[in-house]
């Protein structure tokens, strides 16, 4: 299935995708937040889907981020080989663990705002992933039983702040509008192999970032299996991936985005996502 969440912000509903047309469930279900995964809503809802019928969307609605509310965002850097090699740094030995504040959250096709006092704002598209059960010290070869399926990403980060204004790196990743996610969820049956997937990402039509999930250092059971050795994961959070090579930063010299600039991004099987850039202003 593909789950969306549909309307103005703030006020988002449940829907589905059915053979590319959108579907309005929310007579039926509240919305995709933590209660909806923990209890096995998304079998619940395919049984739903099967016995009813239900009003269809508007194309033109907007959509939002397909998950409502998640506990958190926790995201893994420098985990693409050639992207940990354009930025000069070691291949990890262990995943490298950061936050991303849920207030960054927006919708895919929704402006990213450039924070007040940046000058390095980045783009990066990530795989995605929805945890769908409680974790807790998960073994590797069970991880994949704890994934209700994945979105597109796009990691928007303000270099600046992450590397050059000391402390931890959430500082440059959680600037408002800096995780667009969406446009849809799709539960993991719709993903023939995650280990295979093309990501790509073009800055006002050129080609930026091109890259395969094959290129990954840790994969999706090694990354859901470590982070709950660490906390507990619960349903609906996300976990991003990491991005392929190909960001503003790996340029000589970089490019950052500039109001104006137009951000697209796709992932094989998770749809695409288009932003605008815009200055931040009070």
């Amino acid at each position: 299935m593909k789950l969306i969440r549909f309307g103005k912000p703030g006020n988002e509903r449940p829907g589905v995708i059915i053979q590319d047309k959108r579907y309005d469930v929310s007579s039926f279900i509240k919305d995709y937040d933590e209660d909806f995964f923990a209890n096995d809503g998304v079998n619940n809802l395919k049984k739903i889907i099967e016995e009813n019928n239900f009003p269809e969307i508007d194309s033109k609605e907007r959509l939002g981020c397909p998950v409502y509310k998640p506990s958190k965002i926790i995201c893994i850097g420098l985990n693409y080989a050639k992207h940990a090699k354009e930025t000069n740094a070691a291949i990890p030995k262990e995943p490298i663990l950061f936050f991303k504040s849920t207030t960054a959250i927006c919708g895919p096709d929704d402006d990213i705002i450039i924070p007040k006092n940046s000058v390095k704002t980045d783009w990066e598209v990530e795989l995605a992933v929805v945890i769908g059960k409680r974790a807790s010290y998960v073994d590797g070869d069970g991880a994949m039983d704890y994934v209700a399926g994945y979105c597109l990403h796009n990691d928007v980060s303000e270099r600046e702040f992450q590397i050059e204004r000391g402390g931890q790196w959430v500082k440059g990743k959680s600037c408002d509008t800096f995780a667009p996610l969406g446009p849809w969820l799709a539960t993991k049956d719709e993903i023939e192999n995650v280990d295979n997937l093309h990501l790509w990402l073009t800055v006002n039509g050129k080609k930026m970032q091109d890259g395969n999930t094959d290129d990954l250092i840790f994969n999706i059971p090694q990354v859901v299996s470590y982070i709950s050795q660490f906390m507990t994961l619960l349903p609906g959070d996300i976990i991003s991936t990491g991005t392929p090579h190909g960001v503003a930063l790996g340029m000589n010299p970089p490019v950052y985005l500039k109001a104006g600039d137009v951000v697209e991004l796709g992932i094989d099987g998770l749809g695409t996502q288009k932003q605008l850039v815009k200055n931040w202003t009070k």
